[in-house]
């Protein structure tokens, strides 16, 4: 086993609230900075929806992620051949009408217009060319209209639902839909890594981060094309391609990324799970229904001995280990299995799971669109759910409905059972029952209650530390050996005064 450590996240989308706070607090940190105004390293949509860019999962149209052949896998728009033959024109990258032209307003017309009997108005401009433009869209254009023709009936995730399925969520319109916050899944089987043909992009050996050497770099722009999440973007000014670094400077420093830190739903988790890289061609080269069977795998129990001990043979600190154990992204992924990876089919082993949304489940929709607001009970029930399972399942399990229906069966017992424990109006065959069809037990659901619910800063965000000064000796000893300081400059001799 070569047993590594890697920094995952997980995002609760029943908690998501669709501010934005996360999205602002990256943007001013990060992308507030000419050449990057378009990028949104974090950003919220609304699903059903297309997204940001537009249709950013129709890999047909940009050709993102990995594809099997056979035994092995191969990028679908990048790697040598593909990349040398577009590497002057590359037809499948996303232009800048696919996310939005950015711009500002001419606040200065609202104070120097003249006299008149019109209110003045700011002019929409540019802030690529500083000409006045009409506004076509913006990174949240569809937000909270997933009932419009323009946006929701386009979501790609439509494809294998019926046309009944589909009409009867634009019935219902604006109550079907949820949030979907995005940031890059820095994740175990990298396409941008695999696609750059300067080598720029890395993924960091202690916590598993995708980076960007800015100075390797050389605008190639195929991991705009590689990575399906469409989460690498080109600066236009400095001609360097830049991404989300997952805040590693405030990582390192104990501290969780800005995203995070600013959540106002408190949706998001953060911390170590350890995984077998031995195993990483294995996973993204099974067949598609086996993904997600295969990528929970390949992450470990960091309470085994034997993963222990082979942790440390690889260098791990016992923090890190220590830092495992006690991870929240651990109990979502690995203990509860109520969190799941998006689009797995992409084969990217992404790093940031998704526990789905249940929304309101007072009412449902059947098969012939026809709308029911009546239960037997409080709940109606994961078969009675109104966003078909189809739908959920081509977002997280790859087309595996079995797998979203376990963990909202799941999800509705901890529902069932804190009804029980807080007001106890419900039925003790219908609280067995759910317990049973959730495959859980009291002290199981309420864990997860805690820990969505109710969990401290620190119980949410478990940083291990970052060990500063094992990668200074590092530093130190390479430069001993190449008579170099540790960025690469010739040591001189010392002078006196």
């Amino acid at each position: 086993m070569d047993i590594r450590s890697q920094v995952s996240m997980v995002f609760h989308l029943d908690k998501c609230i669709g501010c934005h706070t996360c999205s602002i607090a990256c943007k001013n940190i990060w992308t507030d900075r000419k050449g990057a105004e378009y990028m949104w390293w974090n950003n919220v949509e609304t699903k059903p929806g297309t997204g940001y860019p537009t249709k950013w999962e129709d890999q047909d149209i940009y050709k993102g992620g990995w594809e099997r052949n056979g035994d092995s896998i191969s990028l679908k728009g990048a790697g040598k051949l593909k990349g040398l033959k577009n590497i002057f024109h590359n037809p499948h990258m996303p232009v800048l009408e696919d996310y939005y032209e950015p711009w500002t307003y001419k606040y200065s017309d609202l104070f120097d217009a003249p006299e008149g009997d019109d209110q003045p108005t700011a002019r929409p401009v540019s802030l690529v060319t500083g000409k006045p433009m009409d506004v076509q869209s913006g990174p949240n254009w569809d937000d909270d209209l997933s009932g419009s023709p323009d946006y929701a009936r386009n979501d790609v995730n439509f494809k294998d639902l019926s046309v009944p399925e589909q009409e009867s969520l634009f019935q219902l319109e604006r109550m079907t839909f949820h949030y979907l916050p995005r940031i890059c899944n820095h994740c175990l089987n990298p396409a941008c890594v695999g696609s750059c043909p300067s080598g720029a992009l890395y993924k960091r050996g202690e916590d598993g981060v995708v980076l960007i050497n800015q100075e390797r770099c050389r605008a190639w722009r195929m991991c705009v094309t590689a990575c399906p999440y469409k989460k690498s973007y080109y600066n236009w000014n400095t001609g360097k391609s830049e991404k989300c670094i997952l805040c590693y400077p405030r990582l390192e420093s104990g501290q969780a990324p800005a995203c995070m830190h600013s959540c106002v739903g408190r949706i998001r988790y953060l911390g170590v799970m350890l995984y077998d890289a031995d195993k990483i061609h294995e996973v993204a080269s099974c067949d598609e229904k086996d993904l997600v069977d295969k990528q929970m795998a390949i992450y470990l129990d960091p309470f085994s001995e034997e993963v222990i001990e082979a942790a440390k043979a690889n260098g791990m600190a016992e923090s890190t280990i220590r830092a495992a154990q006690l991870s929240p992204v651990y109990k979502f992924v690995k203990k509860w299995k109520i969190a799941l990876p998006l689009h797995p089919e992409f084969r990217t082993i992404p790093n940031l799971f998704y526990v789905p949304p249940m929304l309101p489940a007072m009412a449902s929709v059947d098969s012939e669109g026809i709308y029911e607001s009546t239960t037997k009970s409080l709940w109606a029930g994961i078969d009675q759910y109104r966003l078909p399972m189809k739908y959920l399942a081509s977002l997280f399990t790859a087309g595996n409905e079995q797998k979203v229906k376990d963990v909202l069966s799941k999800l509705l017992a901890v529902k069932i059972h804190r009804r029980d424990v807080t007001v106890g109006d419900l039925p003790r065959e219908e609280i067995e029952e759910a317990l049973s069809l959730g495959h859980t037990d009291p002290t199981e659901a309420d864990s997860i209650f805690r820990l969505t619910s109710l969990a401290t800063f620190n119980e949410r965000f478990v940083i291990p530390p970052a060990h500063r000064e094992e990668s200074i000796e590092m530093i130190e000893a390479t430069a001993d050996a190449k008579g170099e300081t540790g960025f690469g400059f010739k040591m001189q001799p010392a002078r006196g005064l």
